[in-house]
């Protein structure tokens, strides 16, 4: 138990340094936030009446949640990769200190801001006409599994900020598996839409049982043109996204905390 209180208090302290470091660098927030809010009006009033007016306005906000998530994953990735380049990985390897407690109080910083970013996007979601039709108690859950997806996507960006050796590395690697993996999927366009190989990597991406298990929740429209009734298709992620994206989230922290841990152990050792 003292061994988990202290993990917990070296990780407190390692994230409260990283929220004083956005305090004293605001542009780093604005960042995180500026992005995801240009999406929201990019696509509710340029691509809206292409895709069916109003219904895909509800339609889209749970999918650029899914994607904002996906993307801070990168702000993981350069914060450790900076701290590595800049040598503070080796100051705290010379504390008594948990090595988890690095890795982990970055994916604590990183979970703070993208509730704040995700709270911004609700604003301006409910300002183009993005409604919660469900019960706040869904959409509570709903806010819950997109922190918890999180979460999990931020230990994949503390791997690879940990494997690459340059802050410009990172800035790249961080993102360039990202787009693929987002725009395969029901974010911006319904499941049925894409042709067939797209189609089956899409169903199983859980960026797209995120986006469907949001729009669940929220009582938002499960298709992007409501002229077309959803299908699902008679496969366990489409019939289950919530438990789906529950469960992809936690194996994604099963396999890449211990990756991430041991990855740091050998870097902080050279």
């Amino acid at each position: 138990m003292s061994a988990v209180v202290g993990v917990v208090r070296d990780s407190g302290l390692v994230a409260w340094r990283n929220l004083l470091n956005i305090r004293r660098l605001p542009d780093l927030l604005l960042g995180a936030t500026l992005q995801p809010v240009m999406f929201v009006l990019l696509f509710a009033y340029v691509f809206a009446g292409s895709f069916g007016g109003e219904a895909y306005r509800e339609f889209l906000l749970p999918g650029i949640f899914a994607q904002t998530v996906a993307f801070n994953s990168a702000y993981t990735t350069m914060g450790l990769a900076s701290d590595l380049q800049k040598g503070i990985i080796d100051r705290f390897r010379s504390l008594p200190m948990s090595r988890l407690a690095v890795i982990l109080g970055r994916t604590s910083t990183d979970l703070i801001v993208t509730a704040f970013t995700v709270l911004v996007m609700a604003v301006c979601g409910l300002i183009v006409g993005w409604r919660i039709r469900g019960s706040w108690i869904d959409a509570l859950a709903g806010f819950g599994l997109i922190l918890l997806f999180s979460f999990a996507i931020s230990w994949v960006g503390a791997l690879i900020g940990l494997s690459v050796r340059s802050v410009e590395v990172a800035q790249s690697a961080g993102l360039i598996w990202l787009f693929p993996v987002t725009f395969i999927s029901s974010v911006f366009v319904s499941v049925e839409t894409l042709p067939g190989p797209l189609k089956a990597f899409a169903e199983w991406n859980p960026i797209s049982t995120l986006a469907d298990g949001l729009r669940q929740l929220f009582g938002n429209p499960l298709s992007a043109n409501p002229a077309l009734p959803v299908v699902r298709a008679d496969i366990w992620p489409a019939q289950h996204p919530i438990l789906y994206t529950v469960l992809a989230s936690l194996a994604v922290i099963a396999i890449c905390a211990p990756l991430a841990v041991a990855k740091y152990r050998r870097v902080a050792s050279h």
